[in-house]
Parts: structure tokens; C-alpha cells; sequence
């Protein structure tokens, strides 16, 4: 793969990642062929946005656990409402971290 489909693959898709992720994704990518970048390209990828709304609405029912597949965490949080509460709110501080580390994971398989 070229240099610049990479860096095209890592400024449209940058916020899906930890930003110490980003110069190892590039590196990993520019050694990929053209097929497995295809596959790549087709991962559905969580937006921690997305998941830093829905914890705020419904955290407290273990639904944010839920959405980025960490189906332990979403089991505990639902059973104990959200862990008596504290952990929805320090959930509200880690979930997008938490999205961004789960979308690393996926992208893993591809690189």
C-alpha cells in the first residue's frame, strides 16, 4: 500500500483511535496489501461520541458496555444499576477510551 492511502485511511478514521495508536496503525497499514486494506476498510468501527451519549443517557443500565461489546461490564452495570450509580459516572470519564481501545482490538485482526 502507499503512503498516501494510508495517511487518507488515518485522517478520516483518527478519532476512532488513542492518539498513540495512530503512528503504529500507519506503519502497520503501509505493509498491508491491497485486499486485506479492502477489509479493512469494511470494519465497523464504534464512535466514542456515540458511546459518551449513550452512557450518559442509559450508563446506568450498562447499555454504553453493551455498544462497544464488553458484555461482562454491561451484565455488571445492569445487575447493580449501574454500580449504585458510581460506576456510571466514572464510566462517563473512561468510555471513550474504552471505545477506542475495542476499535484498536478490531482493527488488529486486519493488520
Amino acid at each position: 500500500m502507499d503512503a498516501q492511502k494510508a495517511d487518507m485511511y488515518i485522517m478520516s478514521n483518527s478519532k476512532y483511535f488513542q492518539s498513540q495508536h495512530l503512528s503504529y496503525i500507519r506503519e502497520r497499514l503501509l505493509l498491508l496489501d491491497d485486499n486485506k486494506f479492502m477489509m479493512l476498510q469494511g470494519a465497523e468501527l464504534k464512535d466514542p461520541t456515540t458511546s459518551i451519549i449513550v452512557s450518559i443517557l442509559a450508563g446506568g443500565l450498562g447499555i454504553d458496555r453493551f455498544l462497544i461489546g464488553d458484555t461482562g461490564m454491561g451484565v455488571g452495570k445492569l445487575l447493580t444499576c449501574g454500580g449504585f450509580g458510581i460506576w456510571t459516572i466514572v464510566d462517563w470519564f473512561l468510555i471513550m477510551d474504552a471505545t477506542r481501545e475495542k476499535n484498536m482490538e478490531k482493527i488488529q485482526q486486519f493488520l
